[in-house]
């Protein structure tokens, strides 16, 4: 009587440690990249690290659109720093090689810091219409512990919803190959690796993507509506013209970032399109924080005013201690 072969078990433990292939193998192409990398690296932390001390030293951005501008660069930080600081480490050096551990930790910083920007991309998105739309009210409606609550209430929501996400992926068997695809840990390549069935998890990820992205687009796309609604009924081509101004870095910021979330992520199987995934990424954790404190300062008079001030007071500071 035959005998069937036995069925090999699956080592869990066996992928301790993965290999990043970065956005190139070629070595003058890697050092090219790692100069600019670390020039746009710096710029974003200098940017948006002004815009926080801005926020928080001049009682002129007191307000709640500034505020939220605050927490948004602040986790605009985050989120560049979860990715840039490794790939800088990786250019230099050559070596891709990252710790399961370390891969795993970054990944979850990722999509929770994600997460909360997609969301409170939304709650300025409602503010900027209570601004325009009920500006009675809006002073009323906005008050600190109302902004306060709303930050809090994107990041609960994030941590409600994700964690029993990385649970479940994290308790998956990584049996090799031990490539990854991409500069960073996102899901996509490391569902690749995963010598089980992944189309549950890929649906439910699909699902918790979908919610999120389709909740923050129809609170953003409503609120902008009404405010261009509103914005058209002004008798003053003036007022239209400083409303208009005041949303049009919002909308690009949010076009930006969730047009980059709806291609990457919005698709049920998540494998398949690395190459794609890892060009948007790029744009996504590198170019995207960096260009944002200019789409929000480039052309808002406060703060140039702010700016200006401030350079003025280091001024009269720098000369009264030559003098001394």
């Amino acid at each position: 009587m035959e005998t069937s072969a036995p069925i090999p078990v699956v080592n869990r433990t066996s992928v301790l440690e993965f290999l990043l292939l970065g956005v190139t193998d070629k070595r003058g192409l890697q050092l090219l990249l790692f100069g600019v990398l670390l020039v746009t690296y710096t710029l974003t932390l200098l940017g948006n690290l002004l815009i926080v001390a801005l926020t928080l030293t001049d009682r002129r951005l007191h307000t709640p659109m500034y505020f939220f501008l605050r927490h948004f660069s602040l986790l605009e930080v985050g989120f560049t720093s979860t990715v840039s600081p490794q790939m800088l480490a990786h250019l230099l050096s050559a070596s891709g090689a990252i710790s399961r551990h370390r891969c795993f930790a970054q990944m979850i910083l990722y999509f929770t810091l994600g997460a909360v920007e997609t969301l409170l991309l939304a709650v300025m998105s409602t503010d900027r219409f209570l601004a325009i739309c009920r500006p009675l009210h809006y002073p009323a409606l906005m008050t600190p512990r109302v902004c306060s609550s709303l930050v809090l209430a994107c990041w609960a929501a994030s941590l409600l919803a994700l964690p029993g996400l990385f649970v479940w992926m994290l308790s998956l068997p990584f049996c090799g190959p031990r490539v990854l695809n991409h500069f960073f840990c996102d899901s996509s390549p490391l569902l690749e690796l995963v010598c089980a069935d992944t189309r549950l998890l890929q649906l439910v990820a699909f699902l918790v993507a979908v919610c999120t992205l389709l909740i923050a687009t129809l609170i953003t796309a409503l609120s902008y509506g009404f405010i261009i609604s509103t914005i058209l009924h002004l008798p003053a081509a003036g007022a239209r013209s400083k409303a208009f101004s005041t949303c049009s870095s919002h909308i690009l910021v949010v076009t930006m970032s969730y047009g980059s979330c709806i291609i990457m992520y919005l698709n049920p199987t998540q494998t398949g399109r690395l190459d794609l995934n890892k060009g948007i990424a790029f744009f996504n954790t590198t170019v995207s924080p960096l260009l944002n404190p200019f789409i929000y300062c480039l052309r808002n008079r406060l703060v140039h005013s702010v700016c200006r001030d401030l350079l003025l007071r280091g001024r009269e500071l720098s000369s009264k201690i030559f003098r001394a």
